[in-house]
């Protein structure tokens, strides 16, 4: 049982949060790729984001937030879950370390023992939207609105592509259960250009939901999960040449200005004091597509598929006029994971108690300014790679990615190569760990010496977490190690009132290779 469920069980009983008759509505806002780095609040020296920080100043930045994996899919998975990708099942065990996620070609997906947190606010009468990309699996067993959502707009996967719908199909988008389209059939994004049109279709899907919802008595449960920032990067016409930051600059731009509209309508429509908003990514900026198609994770070292900070550490701001106190910061150590407890406690919905739950509730941290102390696990794939507790980070195994990648241009951490610690083979620090003190270098760049006092008792504190949370563990069943291309988006529901089915070849599934 997670640390934070007694003190989710102590908010569950206080008034001021959700009970019968005053449940507030729940709006995440969830980043694809967005780096720690990319907001002006953080630091961007562009200053490109001022609905954003606008809305840190009204309520409470997470300088110390992170995701629960440093790619996508596991991350999402973790969120909707409060458990580790390792415990979900959104891992890989065909090689060790390797990250995986859910492709067209992938056969797994989110497992149906797992409880995710629309169901959970679903039954506390919560009506319940996702907006943009699921990625919890796109076969249709897995449908968001078989997993607790009443209303999808988006896509099941990335917008990769454009397919010739013959050796690939192209992405389907979605309306509820059946495809509307196809990415670039119908959903244009222009490569050359950058040119698209879906985050101003996303943010218009966002405000018509809020607009029906506030004229209700009935709380709501928005999950905006746009993806404008993931390679290849697109914005709308107005916006696209309008940032110092080139492309990329561009969408973070119209993301900006689309939470802008969001924050606006909420208080407009008089909700605003009655929702809880939370911002933040799904994992480090795309060091591998920047600068033109990947962003920011200054200070931290490296970038999207490595454990180190960059990796892993995310913007987050939570906002909830009356109830947040404006210009505030936090320390708390908090995970993408606590979204699904906060949320749950907010809302004054009962908390699982039948599984063990990585997330802790952050209710009083958010409404009262508390600091608990909790570590931080960075897995990759089957292994646990990292943990910070207090200011400090072991690091028990390192990995950049391989040689031969390196040799091909694949580079997690361009322009940070730092000996002994952005390694291109798996290495192994279990004996000795690489150690850190992020508040001195949050670049990750001077590891305390192992003959120091400080790092003898730093790490006696954290071997203690290491091997309590090692009792706890219990891995799923891996979701991501087959692969078939009969599986593809072929034939999705809805198709065929399109016309747009396509044939699926036979079913030859396969061990997926994981190269990183």
């Amino acid at each position: 049982m997670a640390a934070g469920l007694v003190l989710a069980v102590l908010w569950f009983l206080n008034p001021v949060l959700g009970s019968n008759d005053t449940r507030p509505n729940i709006l995440l806002l969830l980043m694809d790729d967005m780096g720690w780095g990319d907001l002006g609040i953080f630091g961007e020296p562009s200053k490109e984001t001022p609905n954003l920080d606008q809305m840190a100043a009204e309520g409470m930045i997470f300088p110390d937030f992170y995701t629960a994996n440093p790619l996508c899919s596991p991350s999402r998975a973790a969120l909707l879950t409060g458990r580790l990708p390792i415990r979900n099942g959104f891992y890989t065990t065909n090689n060790h370390a390797r990250n995986a996620y859910t492709p067209q070609v992938i056969v797994g997906g989110i497992p149906d023992s797992e409880i995710l947190l629309p169901e959970q606010l679903k039954e506390a009468g919560y009506a319940n939207k996702i907006i943009g990309k699921w990625h919890l699996g796109h076969r249709p067993q897995f449908h968001p609105l078989k997993k607790g959502f009443d209303e999808w707009f988006g896509s099941p996967n990335c917008h990769f592509g454009p397919y010739n719908n013959k050796d690939i199909p192209n992405i389907p988008v979605y309306r509820n259960w059946d495809m509307v389209g196809r990415y670039y059939d119908d959903f244009k994004i222009d490569h050359k250009t950058g040119e698209g049109n879906l985050t101003q279709i996303y943010l218009q899907e966002a405000l018509d939901f809020i607009t029906k919802r506030a004229a209700t008595q009935q709380p709501f449960f928005l999950y905006w999960a746009i993806d404008a920032t993931h390679a290849p990067v697109y914005a709308s016409r107005p916006f696209l040449g309008t940032s110092r930051r080139g492309l990329y600059g561009d969408a973070v731009r119209e993301i900006d200005f689309s939470i802008g509209k969001i924050l606006g309508l909420l208080k407009d429509s008089g909700v605003a004091k009655n929702t809880f908003v939370f911002f933040t990514s799904d994992n480090g900026a795309a060091l591998i597509s920047a600068p033109h198609q990947g962003g920011s994770n200054a200070p931290f070292l490296c970038g999207k598929q490595t454990t180190f900070e960059g990796g892993m550490r995310v913007p987050a701001i939570a906002w909830w006029p009356g109830r947040v106190d404006a210009g505030q910061v936090s320390y708390q150590l908090g995970t993408i994971m606590d979204l699904f407890t906060t949320c749950l406690s907010v809302a004054g919905q009962a908390i699982p108690d039948d599984r063990y739950l990585d997330g802790i509730d952050l209710s009083s941290v958010i409404l009262s300014g508390k600091v608990l102390e909790r570590p931080i696990f960075y897995y990759r794939g089957n292994e646990l790679m990292a943990v910070r507790l207090g200011m400090y980070k072991a690091h028990y195994w390192t990995w950049s990615n391989s040689w031969e990648e390196l040799s091909e241009g694949i580079d997690f951490c361009p322009g940070q190569n730092i000996s002994g610690v952005t390694t291109h083979t798996q290495t192994e620090h279990s004996i000795n760990p690489l150690l850190f003190h992020l508040g001195r270098d949050p670049g990750e760049k001077y590891p305390i010496s192992v003959l120091k006092t400080e790092y003898q008792e730093a790490m006696n504190r954290i071997s203690y977490v290491v091997r309590q949370h090692q009792q706890t563990m219990v891995p799923g069943e891996p979701q991501l190690n087959i692969c078939d291309l009969a599986v593809m988006n072929w034939s999705p529901p809805g198709c065929e009132k399109l016309g747009k089915c396509l044939t699926p070849p036979e079913s030859n599934p396969w061990k997926c290779d994981w190269p990183h």
